[in-house]
């Protein structure tokens, strides 16, 4: 979470857009990838996304611990849930990776600290009451940390970024749906960078 400002939540319908994605993304200098298991082909695209230098990936939409584990066996690095069950998070600790799941209410963060878990994954961000949620629920978690994703767009990264309990934020507008323009997709990378205020 404190790689880089912006987590890419890519969902790849085609492997052979995944190299050219991580490419332009890492070069763009976001290289934290999380590929949704929405697709057919997105274990492989978190294979060969691996692969890409420099590209730390992780598998999104992770919820169950078969997910997890074929994740892990196509390089995933971490894995992000869209909300938090025991079971995966005993899981993902057994098995010692990085594990961001989904929050949205006190009652989620609690379960998530009586595992021992402190970062959190705040979906659906915009759905669930945008920043002043976010900021009324840090408040009695002070010692948590939060990626919200969800509904964010680029205009609103830097208000994000700028809460003291955000480490970074998710989002799906650095890859949009439909044919892969590699060239795009670095330049709006390095504007998210921009905008957070950190260099490449």
């Amino acid at each position: 979470m404190r790689r880089a400002p912006v987590i890419p939540v890519l969902t790849v319908e085609d492997a052979a857009d995944a190299r050219p994605v991580a490419e332009a993304l890492v070069s763009g200098g976001l290289p934290v990838l999380e590929v949704t298991l929405r697709t057919a082909a997105a274990l492989d695209v978190i294979a060969r996304m691996a692969a890409v230098e420099g590209a730390i990936v992780g598998a999104g939409t992770v919820l169950t611990v078969r997910d997890l584990d074929a994740a892990m066996e196509a390089g995933a690095q971490f894995i992000v849930s869209p909300g938090l069950t025991e079971s995966l998070a005993k899981a993902a600790m057994a098995r010692e990776i990085a594990f961001l799941p989904g929050v949205a209410t006190a009652g989620d963060i609690m379960r998530g600290l009586d595992l021992g878990l402190d970062h959190f994954k705040f979906f659906p961000a915009e759905a669930a009451g945008g920043i002043r949620a976010l900021q009324a629920l840090a408040a009695p978690f002070r010692q948590c940390r939060f990626c919200p994703t969800g509904g964010i767009t680029a205009d609103r990264l830097a208000e994000w970024l700028a809460l003291p309990s955000v480490l970074c934020v998710g989002g799906s507008w650095l890859v949009p749906s439909g044919p892969v323009d590699a060239d795009a997709v670095r330049l709006r990378a390095l504007q998210a960078v921009t905008a957070a205020g950190r260099g490449v």
